[in-house]
């Protein structure tokens, strides 16, 4: 073999692994170069068995395979580390680097996201991801960082529906003077109240023990929600009336998002991605499953008739005028006209 052909096969050889790292990196595939050995604290406050919390350990291990194990996530589940409004809280102060949490408790301290407790604003989950995926969504993320939060992108919590302990509930009337937990913001107390219950705010953490003494009647949640949190022992009524979309936000502390290095954020955002579309697809089948799991275990399922849900709308119009005005007009304006679009 003459010394010109030995260089050629060597410059070719060298070609080729230069290609195959570069198809490599473009498919994310390369263990980032600027990675430090870190542990990054994932506590949320559903049950580990949830669809969410199965989720969270596929984050997990995106994250570790994309950084060659370098970034390690531990989980935290069933509210170990405190409420969502308190993991928020430490994700600020930046003792608790992630978490997701309803955009309920972000309504606190950015206005904008109270748009998704409206009722009926989606009418499928389809017109959910369009909206919350495009530029109406993205913008209530944006309004984050300056809390000291970093909204990733949203994960689904999904459509919600009423359980209680005292009658089936299949229209308007049926609600009036049930003690109902809402999530812990002006507009769900204003919207139940309006509809005649006794909206009480209370956090996730302590619901089932209020259900169980009786402290509250009813609630309102996901189906698999329902299940994993094992309300369906404590509520034998379930209406199937799906009155809002609740997304989650998945959330990073901003403190320590800035200590990060690109490559390391990279990681986070590659594995945050392909976890969204996991968290979806089997909170989704986990919602038709539920459905089947509350029947079988006894609960009386009722739902509310498309001409119900038109009456409650009608009802709560002046409701919705005032929160719209509250929350941010350009903001629901905004969000209304994307899922109309979606549609």
């Amino acid at each position: 073999m003459t010394v010109d052909l030995k260089k050629r096969m060597v410059l070719k050889a060298s070609m080729a692994g230069l290609v195959t790292a570069a198809t490599l990196g473009a498919s994310g595939k390369v263990m980032a170069k600027d990675v430090h050995t870190r542990i990054i604290r994932f506590g949320y406050g559903l049950a580990d068995s949830s669809p969410s919390g199965d989720a969270v350990r596929f984050f997990a291990k995106e994250v570790g395979k994309l950084s060659g194990g370098k970034l390690k996530v531990k989980t935290y589940g069933n509210g170990s580390l405190g409420s969502d409004e308190q993991m928020q809280n430490a994700l600020i102060g930046g003792s608790q680097e992630m978490t997701f949490v309803s955009t309920a408790p972000l309504a606190g301290m950015v206005k904008g996201f109270g748009v998704f407790d409206l009722p009926f604003l989606f009418n499928n989950d389809k017109i959910a991801d369009t909206t919350l995926d495009g530029p109406a969504g993205q913008k209530l993320l944006e309004a984050l960082p300056p809390k000291g939060l970093i909204g990733l992108l949203y994960w689904e919590n999904g459509f919600r529906n009423l359980t209680n302990s005292r009658h089936p509930i299949a229209k308007m009337e049926d609600l009036k003077g049930i003690k109902l937990r809402v999530m812990q913001n002006e507009v769900a107390l204003a919207v139940f109240n309006a509809l005649g219950a006794n909206a009480i705010p209370m956090p996730f953490t302590e619901l089932f023990t209020a259900l169980e003494t009786k402290t509250v009647d009813g609630q309102e949640n996901p189906l698999s929600t329902i299940q994993t949190s094992k309300f369906y022992e404590v509520q034998p009524y379930l209406t199937l009336s799906k009155h809002v979309y609740t997304p989650f936000v998945l959330l990073a502390s901003k403190r320590w998002w800035d200590t990060l290095t690109p490559d390391e954020r990279d990681i986070i955002m590659q594995a945050s991605r392909t976890t969204q579309a996991y968290q979806r697809k089997a909170s989704r089948e986990a919602d038709g499953t539920a459905l089947t799991f509350i029947k079988d275990h006894g609960v009386k399922v009722a739902e509310f008739s498309p001409e119900e849900k038109e009456r409650i709308r009608e009802t709560l119009k002046p409701i919705v005028e005032k929160l719209r005005i509250n929350i941010g007009p350009d903001t629901v304006d905004s969000v209304m006209s994307a899922a109309k679009q979606a549609a």
